[in-house]
């Protein structure tokens, strides 16, 4: 009868064998060649899927991180969990000028990896609004009684104790940064202060507050701290492999070998207020300079700093160029051209014995006022009646003057060194006036496009007064634009046009600047930007207590996916040990078949036994 016989030869091998009658042997050396490769390629597509698969997962999984976190910029809006444990806590004081405004920030504890930022962002009351608060007046008013200043800047810090969890008032650091009013203070003013401050707040609040934390910062940091602000909301400071994201190549500052990498492109950020104009960029390249003049010139106004909390970690070292110009501010300007105009028309009617603009029946012919818009300027007691002809291109040539451009090469305004713009690969925000100049009458704010806004200021400018009048009484125009902005915005739309184009040297054709007044609805202070400066260690901490807990943990963490890859090639690598094993323990076998005599072995063949010939 057919049969099937095994023979288990343990643990050595498996011997299977069929009856000849009922099928063939299956373990034949050609069928078994087939089964060994049939093995390996279902092995190594096993791991070939497994690969592709983990990797589209954590691909996918990172670019959802990436978007959630910039979902999270652009909608955050919920109230602050304060009963959260791990959320940390700063504070930024700004003294400006006119008033002192307090901010409150958190963040959760760093991810561990070194180069990551702090996720910083401004905290917010149960209603789910910023905890801000404001007081007047500036704190430079107290030059002259400097010990009431902390009880002048109490209401603030009691404001921000309430809402920062008391068990974490000791770890939440306090920054108070002075700002243009303290600079013109003398040194010894600003001395006294910021001695009250530092001896009278630790007394009354327990907040970390140490001598470094109050200081008058210079117009360059401040551009700094804007810089960083609005670079860290638009993401700018993370890490990308993706494709569509535009890249820089920098020379990373302070390295001896001229190292190079790719980076996100940050952007530029141009302000103007109405006292003065404010440029900052990155210059990624090393610089150049005409002359040893310009380069000792250069040394102010470029800032190099390394944001990342690893001193020796270059990839969040920026070299940023920030420039302030005071008088070039949209109303400090107009109030230099009515300077000018007041004494160039006296000095012409004198010399020729006219009277322009000496009543109103004989007006000085203003370009920059719309079509027969009247205003009236004084200087020394006396008056000087103007009226609009509202020519655009006229008031242009009238202004541009007043930019005090140099021939000397790598100039801006007033002949302040600037480093070249790289405007093929580069990107500007423009604030305050550059926004308000375009949105508020002209309703076209966002990207800017200069022979739109050209066309559009040419057209403003030539309507009669009359009817800008009747368009703002229908409410035509921005609900914060009022009657002074109606009247000045001839003006201002051409000084910005100069600024951005002759003082500042963009080409007409330059298309990727946007003007805005927000980023993400959050209006960004430079306090964020200070802050994210200020703590760029705090990281640290957060690091040395991940690697406290063990390697394991962190290893866990950290090369989840890796661990993946190892056991699929630790499988690989079992499953052709045992095809390879077997595969040698059955030569073996069959070298043992061939050599015995035994009967038994017959028996297994299913044979019946041979008769073996006894000695002679």
């Amino acid at each position: 009868n057919s049969r099937i016989s095994i023979s288990c030869l343990l643990p050595a091998s498996w011997h299977f064998s069929l009856s000849p009658v009922g099928c063939p042997r299956v373990l034949s050396t050609s069928l078994r060649q087939i089964l060994v490769i049939g093995a390996l390629a279902a092995a190594l597509s096993l791991l070939y899927y497994s690969l592709v698969v983990i990797r589209s997962k954590y691909g996918r999984a990172s670019r959802d991180k990436r978007f959630h976190r910039y979902l999270a910029r652009v909608t955050d809006t919920e109230a602050t969990d304060t009963n959260n444990p791990n959320l940390n806590y700063g504070i930024v004081v700004d003294c400006g000028s006119s008033g002192s405004r307090i901010f409150v920030y958190c963040w959760p504890r760093h991810n561990g990896n070194p180069h990551d930022l702090l996720d910083i962002k401004q905290m917010r009351d149960k209603n789910r609004k910023p905890v801000v608060m404001k007081i007047k007046p500036g704190i430079s008013e107290f030059a002259s009684s400097p010990e009431k200043v902390s009880d002048y800047i109490s209401p603030l810090l009691s404001f921000a104790a309430e809402h920062v969890p008391r068990a974490k008032h000791k770890e939440t650091p306090l920054y108070i940064l002075c700002t243009a009013g303290m600079r013109i203070l003398p040194e010894s003013q600003q001395k006294a202060i910021l001695e009250d401050l530092l001896t009278d707040i630790p007394v009354h609040f327990d907040f970390l507050f140490s001598d470094s934390h109050a200081e008058v910062i210079s117009g360059k940091q401040e551009g700094v701290y804007a810089w960083i602000g609005i670079n860290f909301v638009l993401g700018r400071f993370e890490h990308t492999d993706d494709e569509d994201e535009a890249v820089v190549e920098v020379h990373v500052p302070g390295s001896d070998h001229k190292e190079t990498i790719f980076r996100k492109r940050t952007v530029g950020i141009l302000d103007m207020g109405g006292v003065s104009t404010q440029i900052a960029y990155e210059v990624p390249k090393t610089v150049s300079f005409a002359s040893s003049q310009q380069e000792e010139v250069a040394k102010n106004l470029l800032a190099e700093f390394n944001l990342g909390c690893d001193a020796h970690q270059t990839e969040h070292v920026y070299r940023v160029y920030v420039a302030t110009f005071l008088g070039f501010g949209g109303n400090a300007a107009r109030q230099r051209y009515e300077e000018s105009l007041f004494t160039s028309t006296a000095l012409k009617n004198r010399l020729l014995g006219k009277q322009t603009g000496v009543s109103s029946d004989s007006p000085y012919l203003d370009p920059c006022l719309p079509m027969d818009a009247q205003d009236e300027i004084q200087q020394n007691g006396q008056k000087m009646y103007l009226r609009g002809t509202g020519d655009f291109n006229l008031c242009r040539e009238l202004i541009q003057p007043f930019m005090n451009k140099t021939n000397e090469t790598q100039t801006s305004l007033n002949g302040v060194y600037q480093p070249a713009v790289h405007f093929h690969n580069s990107e500007f925000y423009g604030f305050s006036e550059f926004y308000y100049c375009t949105e508020d009458v002209l309703r076209m704010g966002g990207d800017y496009n200069a022979a739109k806004f050209t066309k559009a200021a040419k057209d403003y400018c030539a309507t009669k007064w009359s009817v800008l009048r009747e368009r703002f009484d229908r409410g035509l125009y921005a609900s914060h634009a009022d009657l002074h902005r109606l009247k000045y915005q001839c003006f201002k739309s051409a000084w910005m046009y100069e600024v951005f184009h002759s003082g500042f040297s963009f080409p007409v054709g330059y298309s990727s600047l946007k003007t805005a007044l927000q980023v993400y609805d959050k209006e960004v202070q430079w306090t964020l930007g200070a802050i994210l400066y200020r703590t760029r260690f705090l990281p640290l901490r957060d690091i040395q207590q991940e690697n406290f807990r063990g390697s394991h943990s962190h290893w866990r963490s950290f090369s989840f996916v890796y661990n993946h890859y190892l056991f699929f090639a630790c499988f690989l690598v079992v499953l052709l040990s045992i095809l390879l094993y077997l595969l040698r323990l059955r030569r073996i076998h069959r070298r043992t078949l061939r050599n015995s005599s035994s009967p038994s072995l017959w028996m297994e063949e299913g044979l019946p036994p041979q008769k073996i010939p006894g000695p002679l």
